[in-house]
């Protein structure tokens, strides 16, 4: 593609900011011609594909991975009337095949519990099949009606890794409520991406859940994104679906589930949280070039200076690095540009003195520079990776907790949203909910508030002054 060398928007303007760097950095091409689909160009794709392979090996350790077919039967996607009330304005329909209309119509699926369930009806029979823990990563459909956005708001939904679980109690199935929310702190303090948990209110909740557990984190703008979800299913879906079990007396039993879901909302969340007015900013576990290498062409010396960069290469890639070697005939400022606009994590240069002294200048994206002896600058990068990544993750719980604001008043909580979240007392009514919502412009997020950066209190509800507890107020994508 072309290469933009205008300044990139301020990331204070945070909108313009987003939509050029998905871009300028080569993350999503929006020109597809269907409203609410994107395509992902390679380099994004890679980031993707970095940040996924993580997600994936913390699923694995016990968890099967599989893969549902796209197309659910009408006939089974309207048995569990609560699920499809949530969904019945998002379905997209197939109702023909080539020519001729089809017997029963097939939703492209929004979400796969109708496709995953009846399934799951026929190959769980004993107490011995049960945890079933399985998970996909596919895309989803859904008819999208608010203003579209790139990687935060389709109408196809890429890369949605869905998990499903079954089990033989309400508390082995509560109990992987918790293990997977555990998981996903796991993986987003691998991404650097700090988060806040909370329990949707019931209105709010998953449609055919019991309750929903939620993982969001603060974009720049203040504005919250939910970034994973948690849903604790009861025995709602196996009553409609059948999905019983011999227990050990040999009675049948109704089983218990669980699902939860992160979509590519992760990857929007690592460009926003971290990136900065020159573009992306990566963690070297999701980047894919971890290290760049510009040689520094200085008078006969040349070919000298190549060959010692390419044996850098060399050894870098050797030692399990992703490594790009950036040999194009341009000036090394043009070069440094390219690589910070895509958010390559450390920039080594090398130059007929550094040749000389047996020393490499390596740059980290956030602009630290230091001299790494040649003899050891494997482990030279290695320390300097795990410093960096200490050094997003403060920056990033920073800067979240500076737009978080504990208030105790309707008005408190009108002005802390314009920034940020609030965190106010609310008793969990639904008519206080409206009351809140109303005066600030906002959504009530949830209680049962998890977060280093918050501190959950009981105190009168800023609504109607009775008993209440810490609760999230913000405006959301």
């Amino acid at each position: 593609m072309e290469e933009s060398t205008g300044a990139l928007p301020r990331k204070d303007d945070f909108s313009q900011w987003y939509n050029e760097i998905l871009w300028r950095a080569e993350i999503m091409d929006v020109r597809y011609p269907v409203k609410g689909l994107y395509v992902w160009y390679p380099y994004g794709f890679g980031i993707r594909k970095r940040a996924y392979g993580i997600l994936r090996d913390l699923m694995d350790r016990d968890h099967e991975e599989t893969l549902f077919p796209l197309l659910i039967p009408k006939t089974e996607f309207m048995k569990e009337a609560e699920h499809i009330k949530g969904f019945e304005d998002e379905v997209y329909w197939v109702t023909h095949g080539g020519t001729s209309e089809l017997d029963v119509p097939l939703a492209l699926r929004p979400t796969s519990e109708t496709a995953i369930y009846p399934m799951y009806s026929l190959w769980i029979r004993s107490h011995t099949d049960l945890p079933l823990k399985l998970y996909q990563i596919v895309n989803t459909f859904r008819y999208e009606t608010k203003h579209t956005r790139p990687l935060i708001r389709l109408r196809e939904i890429t890369s949605f890794k869905e998990a499903h679980t079954v089990h033989a109690t309400r508390e082995e199935a509560e109990e992987q409520v918790e293990a997977a929310l555990a998981l996903y702190k796991e993986f987003y303090d691998a991404l650097c991406v700090p988060v806040i948990l909370s329990r949707r209110p019931s209105w709010d909740k998953f449609p055919g859940a019991d309750y929903t557990v939620a993982v969001d984190t603060i974009m720049p703008d203040g504005k919250t994104l939910q970034i994973g979800t948690v849903h604790m299913l009861g025995d709602h879906f196996s009553r409609t679906y059948d999905i019983t079990y011999e227990d050990a007396n040999g009675d049948q039993q109704y089983a218990y589930q669980t699902c939860y879901g992160i979509s590519e909302r992760s990857i929007a969340a690592v460009i926003s949280v971290h990136g900065d007015d020159k573009g992306l900013v990566l963690p070297s576990a999701v980047a894919p070039i971890e290290v760049v290498i510009v040689p520094v062409i200085v008078g006969t010396r040349r070919d000298e200076v190549l060959s010692a960069a390419a044996e850098l290469e060399s050894e870098l890639k050797g030692a399990g690095f992703t490594v790009k070697l950036d040999d194009r005939d341009m000036r090394p400022g043009a070069k440094y540009y390219h690589w910070e606009m895509r958010g390559v994590p450390l920039r080594l240069e090398i130059g007929p003195r550094d040749i000389d002294s047996n020393t490499v200048v390596a740059v980290t994206r956030t602009g630290r520079k230091v001299k790494l002896d040649r003899r050891g600058v494997v482990e030279g990068i290695s320390s300097i990776f795990a410093e960096f990544r200490g050094e997003l993750f403060e920056a990033a719980k920073q800067a979240m907790a500076d737009r978080i604001t504990v208030v105790a008043t309707l008005e408190e909580a009108a002005s802390a949203v314009k920034s940020g979240v609030a965190v106010a007392h609310w008793c969990g009514s639904q008519e206080c909910a409206e009351k809140i919502e109303a005066a600030t412009d906002a959504s009530i997020l949830g209680s049962d508030i998890r977060s280093d950066l918050v501190t959950v209190s009981d105190g009168p509800c800023i609504a109607c002054g009775g008993k209440g507890t810490s609760t999230l107020i913000a405006r959301t994508y």
